[in-house]
């Protein structure tokens, strides 16, 4: 599912056709005007451990970008999962809500929501390799130093 034009930062494989929220650690993936898909980045759902379960609010929901767009139980993190753009829940991934396992898999090749963001806008995204790799290199070595992840 990979789109093929990825990079690597300290071993996490990242995807150029996406934008990085800082703030909740998701990617948001523009599919056409308007739409997007948002997912986890590698480090977000690494340092959630493993997924176990996961629920979302209902399709039509309007959300502020870090309102609330659902819910994740995980190894080390149970709680709210927040929308790294504001917009109207589209559509759920069905393979996540039937297996939130796949998550640990490759959280990059599973979506978790679509939705209609106004005007296409995205602001707050890091977009680019440099921006990107930079960032998230800098939380990688942040989280290290907390012990949130292995070496």
């Amino acid at each position: 599912m990979a789109s093929g034009h990825a990079f690597e930062v300290m071993g996490y494989r990242l995807e150029h056709d996406r934008g990085y929220d800082p703030a909740t650690h998701m990617w948001v993936q523009p599919l056409g005007p308007g739409r997007v898909r948002v997912g986890f980045d590698p480090l977000g759902r690494e340092t959630a451990g493993d997924v176990v379960a996961v629920a979302f609010v209902p399709v039509g929901t309007s959300l502020a970008r870090g309102g609330e767009m659902g819910s994740l139980e995980a190894a080390k993190f149970v709680g709210p999962l927040n929308a790294p753009v504001a917009g109207v829940i589209a559509g759920h991934n069905a393979a996540v809500l039937g297996d939130p396992g796949i998550l640990n898999e490759d959280p990059m090749a599973h979506w978790l929501v679509e939705m209609e963001v106004a005007g296409g806008q995205l602001p707050g995204l890091l977009h680019g390799e440099v921006d990107v790799a930079g960032w998230f290199a800098a939380e990688v070595e942040r989280y290290r130093a907390q012990g949130v992840i292995a070496e």
